[in-house]
């Protein structure tokens, strides 16, 4: 089973409504009704992004990670899941000089299991991961970001700065993950 943690994106609605489409089976819970104690029931985790920033959403969201990584479970964070995940691990994130906001294009650059070629995806963030823990490589870039696409070691832990449940690629891209 699939555990979509709502940290109150805006774009959470679309990521459902994919989901739904698809077929793929799932349960959606908020930081707030989720009980850590039932993770062990999940085989996967989609983190969405997020509107504010709250310490306890960081913090049930870093023993998501931390659990995915220690029982190797699939996990997607979705830009301030990924973000969650870099500084998790030991990166750093930052402010950035303006909103991103739109359509950008993706310049795979690392062979991974979410996708092969190049995407047209959009972002809507303004913070971006500043840098990587050694435990996450880059796959994915733009010409605003260096960390469009992150990945754990070899393992199904991704990370997205921009939000695939808003284009038709990104679609792709999470139809992918939930196939893994």
């Amino acid at each position: 089973m699939l555990l979509v943690v709502d940290n109150g994106s805006i774009y959470t609605k679309n990521l459902i409504d994919l989901l739904h489409e698809k077929k793929i089976q799932f349960e959606k819970q908020t930081p707030d009704t989720l009980n850590l104690e039932n993770l062990a029931k999940y085989k996967s985790f989609i983190l969405s992004g997020r509107r504010k920033n709250e310490k306890k959403i960081n913090e049930i969201n870093s023993k998501i990670i931390l659990h995915s990584i220690d029982c190797e479970k699939k996990l997607l964070g979705i830009c301030y899941g990924a973000e969650i995940l870099a500084l998790t691990l030991g990166g750093t994130i930052r402010k950035t000089k303006s909103l991103q906001k739109g359509n950008e294009n993706i310049r795979v650059s690392r062979e991974n299991m979410i996708c092969n070629s190049n995407l047209q995806v959009f972002e809507s963030h303004s913070f971006e991961i500043s840098k990587l823990p050694e435990s996450l490589k880059p796959i994915g870039e733009s010409k605003n970001c260096k960390y469009e696409i992150i990945q754990y070691e070899k393992k199904p832990i991704f990370g997205t700065q921009f939000h695939p449940e808003m284009s038709v690629d990104g679609h792709k891209l999470i139809e992918k993950f939930c196939s893994l």
